[in-house]
């Protein structure tokens, strides 16, 4: 099996790369969709997508792994989704009140998500994150948060960016405010209680990410809070929707004081909902005699058409198994992968993680230490077989056709990966190597 590199040329999106980078910080207004994360001269500058294709502007038609960081599930532009909120924006977008629509979604989410007995909406999973955050630290009177250290990323806010590589502009005092934790470590967490007894407000982490929870981590967590007094969080931003139509708290049974959702519970349209215990969401309301907390107030937090968009999210969710259809065409996909990687003896450079409703891949060199420059050359050589794959994320719109043809290009692309052990990565990479996102220096 072979596949020779397809005809795919970006001079259209090189010539418009200046621009962005002049009028748009980085040039872009993601970090992990910046020129940095793709080989140079090959971050291809999208004008549609439908289904699990995109077409830039050097008319491409790309297959895409990754479908927004993950935030389209069902496929771009899925018709269903675009007339709903098209229906509500014919209705209006926002008014002086609280309109129906809102009461409907907070309902429909709440009946949905096991530890959601009250909900916030928002438009971006920082903001939310952020607010649980604040009122873990409003409930327990506390200033200490603790976050798992294996976890990219939870805000774009001070309390998590000052623990990153990225801390400039985050004041010292507010960094030391933030501990981190290991996962699937419980006496990293016991050694953190122990060492700052009775001032930790919360702990922050994922329930799972391509690295799965060990038996009894989530429920030790879960326990050390209740013994400690403080409030635990899920960041659901992927597990919520993608692993399990009611969260990773669902699938693992471990239920949260709050959780964070976003992503695929709109499909694309910018929607973030904070849910949990009524007795700690209520001190974002009005009906008790606390000290207020200013929880969420975004004059866009809930524009119709986004909540429109999540109502009808949550019905296909709710009566098509969506989720099925996610690990199925995962399994495809990396049953594939893996064959290629075999039939090209890489086992030891390159693999597939994760669950298959979430696959990542990692690229190794000849002494099997990690690589950017080798994950650069698989981006590369997967790109001119016209296949754009950060990850290996699928949706529900990649068919089986779809992932048999990926699979072919990325064995294609393997073939050179081989020969880059053999005489060099260099001799085969056309520019720099790729950058995490997350370093201190440019």
């Amino acid at each position: 099996m072979s596949a020779d590199p397809v005809p795919v040329r970006f001079e259209g999106s090189r010539a418009l790369a200046a621009r962005f980078h002049r009028i748009i910080p980085g040039g872009s207004h993601t970090y992990a969709k910046g020129d940095d994360q793709y080989p140079e001269g090959m971050a291809p500058v999208v004008v549609r997508g439908e289904g699990c294709q995109v077409w830039d502007v050097d008319g491409n038609a790309l297959l895409e792994y990754g479908m927004g960081l993950r935030a389209v599930t069902l496929g771009h532009a899925y018709p269903p989704v675009v007339e709903a909120a098209a229906r509500q924006m014919r209705r209006g977008a926002n008014f002086t009140r609280p309109a129906l629509v809102e009461l409907e979604a907070a309902e429909r989410f709440c009946a949905l998500i096991p530890g959601a007995e009250m909900v916030k909406f928002a438009k971006n999973g920082s903001d939310v994150t952020t607010a649980a955050v604040k009122l873990a630290r409003a409930w327990t009177g506390r200033d200490l948060v603790a976050v798992c250290a294996e976890h990219p990323f939870y805000s774009v806010d001070d309390w998590f960016i000052g623990v990153t590589p990225l801390a400039a502009g985050v004041p010292k005092s507010v960094r030391e405010l933030t501990l981190t934790f290991h996962y699937n470590d419980l006496a990293s967490v016991r050694a953190l209680f122990e060492t700052h007894p009775r001032r930790i407000a919360c702990l922050v982490l994922e329930p799972a990410t391509w690295m799965e929870p060990t038996p009894g981590f989530l429920d030790g967590l879960r326990q050390l809070c209740h013994e400690e007094g403080a409030l635990l969080v899920f960041d659901e931003m992927i597990t919520g929707f993608r692993f399990h139509l009611r969260g990773g708290q669902a699938l693992y049974g471990v239920t949260p004081d709050l959780a964070t959702f976003g992503k695929a519970m709109g499909n694309g349209f910018a929607i973030a909902a904070l849910g949990g215990r009524r007795d700690v969401m209520a001190l974002g309301g009005l009906e008790h005699d606390r000290e207020r907390v200013f929880l969420l107030s975004t004059t866009h937090g809930a524009e119709t058409h986004a909540l429109a968009a999540a109502l009808e999210v949550m019905r296909i969710y709710e009566e098509e198994d969506v989720v099925a259809a996610l690990h199925r065409q995962g399994e495809r996909l990396a049953a594939g992968v893996r064959r290629a990687i075999a039939d090209h003896r890489l086992g030891d450079h390159v693999q597939v993680l994760g669950r298959p409703c979430n696959l990542v891949y990692a690229t190794r060199d000849a002494e099997g230490r990690p690589s950017q420059a080798f994950r650069t050359l698989l981006l590369q050589e997967t790109l001119a077989r016209g296949v754009i794959m950060p990850s290996l994320v699928v949706s529900r719109a990649h068919g089986d056709a779809d992932i048999d043809a990926t699979v072919e290009r990325i064995h294609g692309a393997l073939a050179v990966y081989r020969r880059a052990l053999e005489d060099g990565v260099e001799r085969h990479l056309r520019g720099r190597p790729v950058r995490p996102v997350m370093r201190r220096f440019n």
